[in-house]
């Protein structure tokens, strides 16, 4: 079932209340902030609409199942569930580095000694339940597909996106965007 413009801004709004897993922020407020930084990089506007809408397959996932919150025992392949749901909306530009998402984080792990020390508990147990550090053998071929750069950089966004109480533009603000590149 393809989603409507309409139905992603109703998820985010609706389902986006409830905490983002185990950081101290809601989903609402994640997908916001990580948005608001792509904006704010100038970034283009199919990265900021896949940097909105990189974990709404969480909600997604917490919607079918029924669930308030984010359920962080296993992995729910959240950067998977939301594509099928999304295609009919968006060209690759914004769903490719939706599904990289995740691979960028264990990439990144790899290539940047910081990186690892800098990340959330959460996301530190988040990476184990999604196959931990890339090879170097995956990592290179992880960089050579299609939007990989724009999924790292999203990925970066993606970890600096955990402010409790930061303001940010709210969901209308990034509807402009959504219009812009729906297909």
């Amino acid at each position: 079932m393809s989603l409507t413009l309409s139905q992603v801004t109703d998820l985010l709004q609706n389902h986006g209340q409830n905490q983002y897993g185990m950081e101290a922020v809601s989903q609402l407020e994640h997908a916001l902030q990580c948005a608001d930084l792509a904006e704010k990089a100038g970034e283009t506007p199919e990265t900021i609409v896949a940097a909105l809408l990189h974990d709404l397959g969480h909600m997604l996932v917490a919607q079918g199942q029924g669930q308030q919150e984010i359920d962080t025992s296993k992995d729910d392949l959240h950067q998977y569930m939301a594509l099928p749901f999304l295609r009919n909306l968006f060209t690759d530009a914004v769903l490719e580095p939706i599904r990289m998402h995740v691979d960028a984080k264990r990439y990144l792990c790899l290539i940047d000694p910081g990186y690892w020390g800098n990340l959330s508990i959460a996301s530190k147990h988040s990476l184990e339940q999604q196959g931990g550090l890339f090879t170097e053998e995956q990592a290179d071929a992880f960089m050579h597909q299609p939007y990989a750069a724009e999924a790292v950089r999203l990925r970066r966004y993606d970890d600096l996106a955990k402010t409790p109480l930061k303001v940010v533009p709210s969901v209308s603000h990034f509807e402009f965007y959504l219009k812009q590149v729906s297909v």
